[in-house]
This record gives structure tokens, C-alpha cells and sequence, in this order.
């Protein structure tokens, strides 16, 4: 695997005397990179590094200056033996390439670029880097360029003494490739701290750390300690964040003693041990290193990594590091050595110690009296603003008079002068590590909350939130920092939840109106919308809901509504096509929430946008996500008659049309349920969309599917009037034109038992949508209306037969089963339905009788224990959340067939659910081999 090679520069044509190419000897927050001379004249600049032994060279990297660029740096690599001298006059280097650097104009020269090169393996070991061109631009008034780091990765050659140079090289050239990632495809890396990217930004202490911990756990999975190496990556993962703190806080210690403000050096440097200490005690970092062998509490679980990424702790600020010195030098224990000095100090040597110690008595005496005012009882309790944050203790005013500046620097008052100077400018560019470190030592609130002021692009484009909602907020949603980003949602939905509250008080004349505030929040929210860190996107998808769920209705005009929707609606469109689960459930989620606005719904915003035809390029979770809404709109909302609803029976024909023909099959299932639902209201039509029925169309699998529901569909209606002409409404009690009259008091009972006893809360009117989200629901309701059906045929055929031979004989009969009995006593049904009929079943949780083929919803939906159950993501069973990951390893968890049901007691399918497959597969000869009841019943003549 391929790791960062060292090197020492060895020769450069020119350089800046505070910025020397010896620089890039190391990596660290704190390097300056090398710099070439001012005005020195030449166009090409060479820099030479040696490593430490020959190599073989996978990549290099390249970090540039953010405003000090040149056009483009060329590669150049050498290779000598050791046994041969070598200068860099006598070199001969071979190119590799070169790399083109852009101007870095459109980040306004706030940012460094990184290049990473992948080279063919190659030996060297000499690399030449002649720097090219300089790109002009106002910062850079001395045409200098810069490098500032410079990293190759690879690994170390080991060459036998009998090979000559020639053969290695052919070797190494020939047949050797990368050591590439299996995950990613990348380059392998050792460690992540080879990378650039990782040793720039990370202090030197915790990349030692981090080094020491990755070896850790590569022997403890040798070993298989599983749960050791999952603390020690989350340990790593948690100690680069803090890496990158602690090279933040480097950086403004540098900057103090370069502007000689001592005192905030002194601060930074504590700061730094502190925040370390407290860092390596919190992560128990020392016990995972376990320095004195294996120790068992590393394999066992504890409460600093039970619940994944542990926490930090709170970062001190520079007026609680004065604090704690003032508190350690004002100690009982620390006054009485310092009195023993005094007495002890006769001449001037002790008496000039004794200075010495006592420097540090102002620094804590000073600082006392002024961070009194706002005490903490906390180290992270400090939430304060820049105007609020008390003075250093070697500046007495942050006002003071220029005369007080050789004390220390002054904050800079003319902002729009640009930093030319590297003290000024450096770091200031990179937004992860602009840390403010003023002479005045400025205390910070919070580092990871520091808020930039908007621009004059941004102002313009906000202008309109700004009047509404202030420059405060939106300050927020234009944050770098996603913190900032998720408090200002939080204000902007308090305000739209607030205005209700509002309104009954007397209106305030310079109050905006509400047309200004939705179109103010939908501004805000295009942005906000759009934000790739999922707890801002989840925020602003619930600010969305209420301003079109609370806000608006009753009080925003329908063309400010209508702008609203066509601001955010594209934006969730294209959300709700991303491959997290998370994002397009949400996005589809507020989608829904914005077309149940009475506003939008009567405007036909959403519908349209849907219901257009699904392409066979469009992306599948996109168009499963598109049908998926736009299913759930027809039963919310019905198939509408109103050509511009996007509802219509054309419409919706069309679109299931264009996705039956998508390549994914979870998307051509969607359609196909949307052209079913539009067949029940116009069939003709659906069928015009289609090819003709016959025995050719009937070949294609998806179409005979479809053309096999049609005609289920076709033949129920055709049943229904047939069985509303037969018996006509007027003379039942219960209204259904589907029951017979009841001419004998047996089956009367018999059919009211039934449905109380195992069809209780299971059989659902037509205008409930609750089937279509449930597959077991429909299929059961399909079954349970065919096995009424059948019985009620069974009664009238047994009624007739027993008025022409036996009038005076009833019987009783099971409508599921073919068992009957003659007789009168209804108890008997009873005990057959709770004993024997092996069509039904016992809950295993409330022992409630019911169907078989309805056990897996009612446990999920119905039961009183419908909580602890879940619905299998690949077999559709019904199962304990306790027992799910062992059911999910279980042979019988399966995919479901197309077309197919899963029996709840065998765990088989059950295929043509609906057209007797039940009825076969429990009472067949062979049976269902989960079902317990008996099979021998009792059949009266």
C-alpha cells in the first residue's frame, strides 16, 4: 500500500528569504510553503527534492497559494543508484507531465488548490518541479509564486545488488501497477495520514495519535476483537475533528508571536495543552493504546462509544484558560511558595527570579476583573458576541489610543483594503481555518459558529427577507456553518407559527404583508432546500409544511401561492429522486403536504408536474418516486374531470402507459396500480391506450398481467349487476345489494357470525384508501368478497333444494369451507369457527378469530400488540421486531413472487390468491403443513 515518502529539498533556483523551500520539508497547519524571490525577473523556477531512499512513485500532490499561482507546474523524475554520486548539474530527469493551475479568480482568491497526480508507477529518486508562469491579480503587486506543500506517495524500493538499473526499471515499469482501494478504486493508502489533505489541517500531536490507534486496530482484527477495533475507528474518527481544532488554535498562536502579542501566545499555548488533555481523557485514548497489554475492558462495551461517533468536549475559550491560571497562580499552595521566594531571594540574582515568577501575576490579576461581570459555571456555557467578549489583559481598552498599539495589534478598522501582506492574508483565506486572533485577544463565543456577513451579490438577491425577516436571520441561512443554517429554520418556522397569535392583536402598520412573507420564506427556503447536510434538508422540509399547512390557508392571494409552488416544488422534485431512503421519503412526504394545501389543490399545482409521461431514461427512483405520489394523489383527491387538474382519466392513462414500458419492474408495478384505478371509472378508455387484446399481446408477460386483471376487474362488475338486478334494493335491512333476503333464519346467522367473528375490523368500505398500501389488505379483501359471494350462492342453492324435498330440515353452513350440518343450533357454527374450520386461524396475541389469509395485516395493523410487529421488506410477513434480524437470515425469507400471496403458518406461496388459491392451499389432500387444525370434517348429507 502506498505511503507518504519523505524528502528534503536540495536545490531551488529562487526563494523568499522569510518563506524558504525548506518549508516544504514538513506538512503541518502551521508551514508557510516556500516562496519565490520579489521582482525576482525569472519565468521558470525549479525545485529539486531527494528522498530519503529510491522509490516507487504512485502520486503526487500539490498544494497552491491561494493568490500567488502560477500557470502550471511540469514533473520531473529522477532515478540514480546509490552506489553512483549524484548532483543536481548531473542529473538526467525524465517528464512526466504537468499540471495547469486555475487563477482561482472565482473564489475571489479566498481558497488553496489541491492536485492530486496518479502517475504510472515509476523508481526515482530525485523529483523536479519547475514552476511556470505566474497568474496576475490585484493581491499580487511583486509577481511571486507560491508552493506551499508538496506530498508524493509510494513506496520504498528495495533493488538486490545484482540487478542493474536497466532490468529494475523494466521491471518496475512493466508489470507492477497501484496498490488501488476495493471499496472506491482509489489509490491504497497505509494510513490516512499519508494524504495531504489530512497532514495540512490536523495538529502534528493527534496525526501521532491517529498513527498509533490505525495500528491498533489492524491488529485487532487480525484477532478478531471486533468491538475493540470499532472503538478505535470512532475513537480516530473523533480525534481528527479535534486535530483540526487544535491546528486552528496553532495557527493563531503563530500569528500572536509573529505580531509579538506574547500574552495571547501564552493563552493560545495553554489553550492547546488544555483542550488536548481534556480531548485524550474524554476518548480514553491512553487506555486504547493499551500500553501495558490486552486489557479486557476494551472488548466490552461502554458508554463514551455505545452510541456511535462519541462526543468532544467543550473547546475553552482564552478567558477561561485565564481563569484557570489565575485560579492555579492565586492558589494557597502556589502563594506560600511564592512567599518562601521572596524570603529566601538576598541578592539581586534571586531578587531578579523572583521578578521573574511574579510576571505572571498581572495576567490572572487583571483578567479577574473583568471576566467578573459574566461568570460561567461551565466550560462550554460561553455564548457571547464579539461586541460582548472581554478585553485581553495586556490591552486595558479595545478603544485605546494608537499609542497603545506597541503593546500589541489593533483589530483592523478598514476591512475593505486587501491583505497583500502574508501576517494579514495567509490564513484568512481558507474558510476551515479562519480563526480570528486579533492583539486584543477577542474571545471567541463559539469557533465552530462564527457567521460571515453577506456580500453584495447575496444582499441583493435577499433583499426582500432582509426587509421582512431582518438581516440577522437570513445572515443565517447564508452560513457556512449548518448549525447557523438549522437555527435560522427554527426562527423562520417560530414566526410563521407565530402569526396566528399575531393576527388577534391589532396589526402593526409597518407589519408586511402576508403575500411578502410567503414569497420572503419560499426565497429563503429554495435555498435551504437544496442543502446536501441532511438535518438542515429534514428542517427546512418541516418549515415548508407549516407554511403551506398553517400559514397560508386563508390569508396568501393564489398567485402568490402558485409562485411559491413553482420556486420549491422543482427543487423537491429532484430530491425526491436522490437513492437515500431518508431524502425521498421526505421529499416525497412535503410533496404530498403542499398539494393537501386547499390553496394548491384548487390551483392543480402538484398534479400536472406528476402526471407527466415517466421516460425510459428517467432515473428509477425518480419515476418510482413520481408514480408513487401521484397514486397516493387518486385516493386522496379522486380522478377528476377538470381537464387542467393533472387528474384526469387521460391524463393518468398516459403516464401509466409511459410506465409500464420503464426498464425497472418496481416502477412498471406502480403504473400498473395507477392504470387499474383508471379502469374502474373508464375502462374503454384505458384499453384505447393499450395494444389490442389477443393471443399475440397476451404473449408478453407484462401485458398478459395486465390484461388478466382487467378482466377480474370486468367480471366483478358484470357480478355486481348481475346481483343488483336479482335483488333489487328496498326490502333489506342492511342495505347490501350483494345478500340475499334472508328467507331462513340459519344462514342469516350464519353469515352476521361470520363477519363477527373472523372478519371483525378487517372488512373495509370501497372509500377507505387504505388497501392500496397494504398488498396483504387487498388481496384479502378481494378473497373475503368472493368467499361472501360463493356462500351466499351456497345458501340460495341449499335454500331451494331444501323447499322442494326438505322444507322442514335446516341446515348450517361455513362459508369458507365445505363443512355443514343439519340442525338449528347456532353454537355449533361457533364451535366450528373456533375449533376446527381450518380457513381461519388464532391471533398469537389477542386470540381473535379470522381469516388465514388476513393474519399477516392484522398483526400489523389491528391487533393490540400492532406496535411490536413490522412488515418484512422481502417476504411482506408479519414479524416481532425482536426476532427480525434472525428472520431475515431464515431460508423461508424470501422474495415474493409476482402475483403471489405468503402464507402466515407454512411460510410457502400462495399463487392466484385471489381466484381459489387460498381455498386449495388450505384445504387440499396435502394441505398447509403450518396449519394445525383438523382436516376431517364433518359433511351432513
Amino acid at each position: 500500500m502506498a505511503k507518504k515518502i519523505p524528502f528534503n529539498v536540495v536545490f531551488s533556483s529562487d526563494e523568499d528569504v522569510n518563506f524558504p523551500a525548506s518549508e516544504l520539508n514538513t506538512h503541518g497547519p502551521t508551514v508557510h510553503g516556500w516562496r519565490s524571490a520579489p521582482d525576482s525577473g525569472l519565468t521558470t523556477h525549479d525545485i529539486i527534492l531527494r528522498f530519503h531512499q529510491p522509490a516507487k512513485i504512485y502520486r503526487i500532490q500539490l498544494l497552491a497559494h491561494q493568490y500567488l499561482i502560477p500557470e502550471k507546474v511540469e514533473l520531473w523524475l529522477h532515478y540514480s543508484p546509490k552506489s553512483l554520486p549524484s548532483t543536481p548539474s548531473s542529473q538526467y530527469f525524465d517528464f512526466l507531465g504537468f499540471v495547469a493551475l486555475a487563477d482561482n479568480a472565482y473564489t475571489n482568491y479566498k481558497s488553496r488548490e489541491l492536485q492530486s497526480v496518479t502517475v504510472s508507477p515509476r523508481r526515482g529518486t530525485h523529483l523536479k518541479l519547475r514552476l511556470i508562469g505566474v497568474h496576475g491579480n490585484e493581491f499580487n503587486a511583486t509577481s511571486q509564486i507560491s508552493l506551499l506543500a508538496v506530498n508524493v506517495l509510494g513506496e520504498d524500493l528495495e533493488l538486490s545488488p545484482t540487478n542493474n538499473a536497466n532490468n529494475g526499471e523494466e521491471h518496475h515499469l512493466g508489470n507492477d501497477a497501484p496498490p488501488l482501494d476495493t471499496a472506491t478504486g482509489e489509490l491504497a493508502l497505509a494510513s490516512v495520514c499519508d494524504d495531504l489533505l489530512f497532514s495540512m489541517y490536523v495538529e502534528e500531536s493527534i496525526v501521532q495519535y491517529i498513527r498509533e490507534l490505525e495500528q491498533r486496530k489492524a491488529q485487532a482484527v487480525s484477532a478478531e476483537r471486533f468491538e475493540y477495533a470499532r472503538k478505535l475507528k470512532l475513537c480516530m474518527t473523533a480525534l481528527r475533528s479535534a486535530g483540526e481544532r487544535l491546528g486552528r488554535y496553532a495557527l493563531a498562536k503563530r500569528q500572536a508571536v509573529q505580531q509579538e502579542d506574547f500574552t495571547t501566545a501564552r493563552l493560545r499555548k495553554d489553550q492547546i495543552e488544555m483542550y488536548r488533555t481534556a480531548v485524550l481523557r474524554q476518548l480514553q485514548v491512553q487506555q486504547l493504546l493499551e500500553p501495558e497489554g490486552v486489557l479486557s475492558a476494551n472488548d466490552q462495551s461502554c458508554e463514551i462509544y455505545a452510541g456511535g461517533k462519541p462526543s468532544l468536549p467543550a473547546a475553552p475559550s482564552l478567558q477561561e484558560v485565564a481563569q484557570a491560571l489565575a485560579e492555579a497562580a492565586f492558589s494557597p499552595k502556589s502563594m506560600a511558595s511564592l512567599s518562601l521566594e521572596e524570603k529566601s531571594s538576598t541578592d539581586g540574582t534571586q531578587g531578579q527570579a523572583g521578578n521573574d515568577t511574579a510576571v505572571v501575576a498581572p495576567v490572572p490579576a487583571t483578567a479577574p476583573a473583568s471576566l467578573q461581570p459574566t461568570p460561567t459555571p461551565t466550560l462550554g456555557g460561553w455564548r457571547k458576541s464579539h461586541d460582548e467578549l472581554p478585553q485581553s489583559p495586556r490591552l486595558a481598552s479595545r478603544h485605546s489610543s494608537p499609542m497603545s498599539s506597541r503593546q500589541g495589534s489593533l483589530r483592523r478598522r478598514n476591512k475593505s483594503v486587501p491583505r497583500n501582506s502574508y501576517e494579514d492574508y495567509e490564513e484568512r483565506a481558507i474558510p476551515t481555518l479562519r480563526q480570528e486572533c486579533q492583539g486584543n485577544a477577542l474571545l471567541e463565543a463559539d469557533p465552530n459558529r462564527g457567521r460571515s456577513r453577506l456580500n453584495d451579490r447575496e444582499r441583493r438577491q435577499a433583499a426582500l427577507p432582509i426587509l421582512v425577516f431582518g438581516s440577522e436571520l437570513v445572515e443565517q441561512f447564508y452560513s457556512r456553518q449548518f448549525q447557523d443554517r438549522e437555527d435560522g429554520l427554527l426562527r423562520l418556522r417560530n414566526f410563521l407559527k407565530e402569526h396566528e397569535v399575531e393576527e388577534e392583536v391589532p396589526s402593526n402598520e409597518h407589519a408586511a404583508s402576508p403575500n411578502k412573507v410567503a414569497r420572503s420564506a419560499a426565497l429563503l427556503l429554495h435555498r435551504a432546500v437544496r442543502d446536501a447536510v441532511y438535518s438542515v434538508f429534514s428542517q427546512a422540509t418541516e418549515t415548508v409544511r407549516v407554511l403551506f399547512l398553517e400559514y397560508v390557508p386563508g390569508r396568501v392571494s393564489l398567485s402568490e401561492v402558485a409562485r411559491c409552488v413553482d420556486r420549491l416544488l422543482p427543487e423537491l422534485l429532484a430530491k425526491s429522486g436522490d437513492p437515500s431512503a431518508r431524502l425521498h421519503t421526505l421529499a416525497q412526504h412535503t410533496i404530498l403536504s403542499i398539494a393537501a394545501c386547499p390553496e394548491v389543490a384548487e390551483q392543480h399545482l402538484v398534479a400536472p408536474a406528476l402526471s407527466r409521461s415517466v421516460g425510459s431514461g428517467t432515473h428509477q427512483r425518480l419515476a418510482m418516486s413520481r408514480l408513487q405520489m401521484l397514486e397516493q394523489l387518486v385516493h386522496t383527491q379522486g380522478i377528476s374531470t377538470d381537464k387542467h387538474s393533472g387528474l384526469t382519466c387521460r391524463a393518468l392513462s398516459e403516464c401509466g402507459c409511459s410506465g409500464i414500458h420503464h426498464p425497472a419492474e418496481p416502477v412498471r408495478k406502480v403504473a400498473e396500480r395507477i392504470l387499474l384505478l383508471v379502469y374502474k371509472v373508464n375502462p374503454r378508455l384505458v384499453r384505447k391506450q393499450l395494444p389490442p387484446d389477443d393471443d399475440i399481446t397476451r404473449r408478453n408477460l407484462l401485458y398478459r398481467q395486465l390484461f388478466t386483471e382487467f378482466d377480474k376487474l370486468d367480471l366483478d362488475r358484470k357480478q355486481e349487476l348481475l346481483e343488483a338486478n336479482k335483488y333489487p334494493g328496498g326490502g333489506h335491512s342492511s342495505g347490501d345489494p350483494t345478500t340475499p333476503p334472508p328467507d331462513k333464519a340459519s344462514t342469516s346467522s350464519d353469515a352476521t357470525r361470520v363477519k363477527s367473528r373472523s372478519a371483525q375490523g378487517l372488512v373495509v368500505p370501497s372509500s377507505n384508501n387504505g388497501f392500496a398500501s397494504c398488498n396483504g389488505k387487498q388481496q384479502y379483501n378481494e378473497q373475503l368478497k368472493r368467499s361472501m359471494l360463493s356462500a351466499s350462492n351456497s345458501r340460495k342453492g341449499s335454500a331451494s333444494n331444501s323447499e322442494s324435498t326438505e322444507d322442514n330440515s335446516p341446515k348450517i353452513h361455513c362459508p369458507f369451507c365445505d363443512w355443514s350440518c343439519a340442525g338449528s343450533d347456532v353454537n355449533q357454527l361457533d364451535r366450528h369457527y373456533w375449533k376446527s374450520c381450518p380457513f381461519l386461524t388464532k391471533c398469537p396475541q389477542c386470540s381473535q378469530v379470522l381469516e388465514v389469509a388476513a393474519l399477516n395485516y392484522h398483526l400489523t395493523m389491528e391487533c393490540d400488540a400492532k406496535e411490536s410487529y413490522v412488515v418484512c421488506a422481502r417476504c411482506t410477513e408479519s414479524v416481532h421486531k425482536q426476532l427480525y434480524e434472525l428472520h431475515q437470515m431464515e431460508d423461508y425469507c424470501r422474495e415474493l413472487k409476482t402475483g403471489a400471496a405468503r402464507c402466515p403458518l407454512c411460510h410457502d406461496d400462495v399463487h392466484l390468491p385471489q381466484d381459489g388459491g387460498w381455498k386449495l392451499h388450505l384445504l387440499s389432500a396435502g394441505g398447509c403443513p403450518g396449519n394445525i387444525r383438523k382436516k376431517n370434517l364433518k359433511k351432513s348429507n
